[in-house]
C-alpha cells in the first residue's frame, strides 16, 4: 500500500481535496491531507512574514512526523510552487508526483515570474489596506474571512522563488491534471510543460477545483500512480 500526502492551494485549505483522502484511504493507503500555516484550519497563524519556505517547511515536518518513507506527492494550483519545493528536498523519496490544475515552476521561479499582468495587479492592489496579505484572486466585492474556509494569503508565498537543487529529476513518475472547464485559466502553459515533460496527462471539464468537482477521476489518477 501507498503513502500519499495532499497539498492544497492558496487562500484555503486542505477541505479542498474534499472525498478524495476518503477515498484513498477505502482502497486501503495512507493519507496525509497537509495544513499550511495561516491558511484553512490553520488561520490563527496567519501573519505577513510566511513565506513559500514555510509552506514547504509544514509539508516536510508532516510527513516526518508520519513516518513516511515513500510517499506519492500531489498538490493542487498553488499547491504545485509547495510540491516542486518538496520535490527538490526529498525527490529520492517520491515514488510520483502530480500536479492538480497546478502550478509547476522551473529552478528558480517564484509565483509572481510565472502569472501575469492580471495577477501581478492583484497582488500589489491587495496591499493599499492591508498589507502583507492578498485577497482572494477575483474574488467579486468585499471580501469576508470565512473561518477555516477561506481567508487572506500572505504575499510572501507568492514572491519567493525557490531554487531547485536537481533532485525532483530523480522522481520516477510525474502527472497532470488541467482543467478545461473556465475561462480565463493562468495552467494551460503547465499542461504543455507536462506534456513535454512526458508526464502522464489526463484532462476534466470541471472548473479549478478539479477535487471536489471530479473525485473519480481525481482519485483514478492517484491510485495509478501507486500502480
Amino acid at each position: 500500500m501507498a503513502n500519499f500526502v495532499l497539498v492544497h492551494g492558496a487562500w484555503g485549505g486542505n477541505h479542498t481535496y474534499g472525498e478524495v483522502p476518503a477515498r484513498l484511504e477505502a482502497a486501503g493507503h495512507s493519507v496525509i491531507n497537509c495544513t499550511l500555516r495561516g491558511l484553512g484550519s490553520r488561520q490563527d497563524e496567519l501573519h505577513p512574514g510566511i513565506t513559500l519556505s514555510d509552506h514547504i517547511d509544514d509539508v516536510c515536518e508532516q510527513v516526518e512526523a508520519a513516518g513516511f518513507d515513500r510517499f506519492i506527492l500531489a498538490g493542487h494550483s498553488y499547491g504545485g510552487m509547495i510540491i516542486t519545493g518538496i520535490a527538490s528536498r526529498l525527490g529520492k523519496r517520491i515514488d510520483a508526483i502530480c500536479y492538480i490544475d497546478a502550478f509547476w515552476p522551473d529552478d528558480d521561479q517564484s509565483l509572481w515570474d510565472i502569472t501575469g499582468h492580471f495577477e501581478h495587479n492583484w497582488y500589489v492592489d491587495s496591499q493599499r489596506h492591508n498589507p502583507g496579505m492578498v485577497t482572494p484572486i477575483g474574488f467579486p466585492g468585499e471580501f469576508t474571512v470565512q473561518p477555516g474556509v477561506r481567508g487572506y494569503q500572505p504575499l510572501l508565498t507568492l514572491l519567493e522563488a525557490i531554487p531547485l537543487s536537481g533532485e525532483q529529476d530523480l522522481i520516477p513518475r510525474k502527472s497532470y491534471i488541467f482543467a478545461t472547464g473556465y475561462q480565463p485559466t493562468p495552467f494551460p502553459r503547465f499542461a504543455e510543460k507536462a506534456k513535454a515533460l512526458g508526464a502522464e496527462y489526463h484532462e476534466t471539464a470541471t472548473n479549478h477545483f478539479v477535487m471536489e468537482n471530479d473525485p473519480e477521476l481525481t482519485t483514478k489518477v492517484l491510485l495509478g500512480l501507486a500502480d
